[in-house]
């Protein structure tokens, strides 16, 4: 089967100020796959991740050179529409946000900002369905989101992304502030979200990198250092400083 990128990125440069965060990183994020971006803190990871729905535009410093191709065009064109980008392209963040509603109008609140009116209960249920939440929180649609374990809050926020019918999922961190039980039900749903979803990952987790995803990319200081099967970078690492990084050496 030939491999299809659903993003790449070519050359891609990002300074914030004086401060050249990203550089010359060319990575290609297949299509239905989990890629799993590594390294250590500060080495520019959850920087890359906001290139890639332009949620670095957002902080007035930010300079870009090189491209994001999503489905071959390019986000970076002054005619790409942000708004649906990010719509696209969605994101789920390091700790749980729910909004201070309902569960349900947490699910709901998307899909009313795109002005859809019709068939939201429905729309919320499948979305919560498909972040494995719906048995859980079926009876209880009404009540604060605020009032959810961490865990149910992480796949809310999901859900919330889900509902909007995203192409590309983007997940910063997602299980840093869940215990091990939270974050083992996070790590099964990847597997099933990615039958439907292109999904890029950012952990600095190891083990959860190497269980959850198909390719792995090794930053450091701002610098693509290996891109490969994940396989062969946990196993087989052509470059020192991975194989330095992942079996602990420093990090």
């Amino acid at each position: 089967m030939v491999k299809r990128d659903k993003v790449v990125t070519k050359y891609l440069n990002l300074w914030f100020g004086d401060n050249h965060v990203l550089k010359d990183v060319d990575i290609g994020i297949e299509e239905n796959k989990v890629t799993a971006v590594i390294g250590p803190s500060g080495c520019g990871k959850s920087t890359f991740l906001r290139c890639l729905n332009r949620m670095n535009d957002l902080i007035d410093t930010t300079r870009i050179t090189g491209k994001v191709l999503f489905d071959g065009k390019d986000v970076y064109n002054n005619r790409m529409d942000v708004v649906d980008l990010r719509r696209r392209v969605g994101m789920v963040f390091q700790k749980p946000n729910p909004f201070p509603k309902s569960v349900f109008e947490n699910v709901a609140y998307g899909l009313r900002i795109q002005g859809i009116r019709n068939r939201i209960p429905e729309k919320v249920e499948k979305a919560l369905r498909s972040a494995v939440l719906w048995d859980e929180v079926k009876d209880r649609l009404n009540i604060s989101a605020l009032s959810l374990s961490g865990g149910q809050q992480q796949r809310l926020c999901i859900a919330r992304a889900l509902a909007c019918e995203p192409e590309v999922i983007l997940m910063d961190e997602p299980c840093s502030a869940l215990d091990p039980t939270a974050t083992a039900k996070i790590e099964e749903l990847l597997f099933t979200l990615k039958e439907r979803y292109t999904i890029c990952i950012v952990t600095h987790n190891m083990q959860q990198a190497a269980r959850v995803s198909d390719y792995a990319a090794f930053l450091l200081l701002g610098e693509l250092v290996e891109f490969n099967d994940t396989n062969k970078i946990f196993t087989n690492p052509k470059d020192k400083r991975t194989e330095d990084y992942i079996t602990g050496r420093f990090g």
